[in-house]
């Protein structure tokens, strides 16, 4: 029998909602963490942030370090975490990541609960280091946001247990760097640039100049067809040609699981071998956002009736 695989989505700080889906899915609590008697959690990625005055991101990572510290869980790296070790990482005496207004608000339910903690912040950071960008497991393969079998190849030369080390970190947040197009591109998804004058507003209201697209749709016929997150207006653009280098999931390989994308209505198969895990959660149930799961047994066409969140 191969190894049975629960895959949950973004849970950004949403340590309530985690907890709740572990029972819901037959895991319990015991002195090594959360644990299932037959099957193991893959978790996707972007544990931190949203909500600046969430805290509940200290009972969250408690959760996540000691399943994947225990052999309880697996885990790949999200873009919040990425953000976060350039964040708090120096290179030449600044963070890789700039200190502005804006990164320091998407990252302020994390520095709520870590700033003055500074021990407790270097476990997780040193947590974050090691979660691999892509995970390729019995029957299925896990990134954050985009499988890019080039990028994946690219990284795998430099890293070959997919782990990021001071030196590629460097690279991957140095704009023009192939590194940088490729973890950018598995942990953010692919982006296209929009004509000139284009732009349009993100869900935390910054003005966009390029459009993130749906790499797993093959039957699009133009730009608008394809572009992210669904409904975007995204004017003149919308009718251009779909872009000949998105990057194509290739309709025999084995599954792959995604988050990332802020999905929302009832879960389901994007294609069928390959699903989205990211429904919301941040939105709360007023909202509409769940906290969602895939419980994958080996099976290469992905079925509606294996995706499963708590009412």
């Amino acid at each position: 029998m191969p190894q049975g695989y629960d895959i949950i989505g973004d849970i950004h700080g949403h340590a309530a909602e985690l907890e709740q889906l572990l029972l819901h899915l037959g895991y319990r609590e015991t002195g090594s963490g959360f644990r299932h008697p037959g099957r193991k959690v893959v978790f996707l990625g972007d544990f931190i942030d949203r909500g600046e005055h969430l805290r509940q991101h200290r009972r969250l990572l408690e959760i996540v370090m000691a399943m994947v510290n225990n052999g309880h869980a697996l885990a790949v790296m999200g873009n919040h975490e990425l953000n976060a070790l350039a964040y708090h990482t120096l290179h030449k005496g600044e963070p890789l990541r700039p200190r502005t207004p804006k990164n320091t608000r998407q990252h302020q339910a994390f520095l709520n609960e870590f700033d003055h903690l500074p021990e407790l912040k270097g476990d997780v950071l040193d947590f974050f280091r090691q979660l691999p960008l892509w995970l390729e497991l019995e029957g299925c393969r896990v990134v954050h946001a985009c499988w890019d079998q080039q990028h994946v190849d690219l990284l795998r030369d430099r890293a070959p247990d997919a782990r990021l080390d001071h030196e590629l970190l460097v690279a991957a947040s140095t704009r023009g760097t192939p590194e940088f197009v490729a973890v950018e591109t598995l942990l953010k998804g692919y982006e296209v640039s929009l004509s000139e004058g284009i732009t349009f507003a993100d869900k935390d209201g910054n003005a966009r100049k390029a459009v993130r697209v749906q790499w797993w749709n093959k039957d699009a016929t133009c730009l608008g067809d394809i572009a992210l997150p669904l409904g975007v207006d995204i004017g003149a653009a919308a009718s251009l040609s779909v872009p000949e280098n998105v990057p194509e999931y290739p309709p025999d390989a084995v599954p792959c699981f995604i988050g990332h994308y802020w999905l929302h209505g009832e879960p389901g198969p994007l294609t069928h071998n390959v699903a989205c895990l990211d429904y919301s959660v941040v939105k709360g149930r007023k909202g509409g956002g769940k906290l969602v799961a895939y419980r994958f047994d080996g099976e290469q066409k992905l079925e509606k009736a294996r995706f499963t969140h708590t009412d």
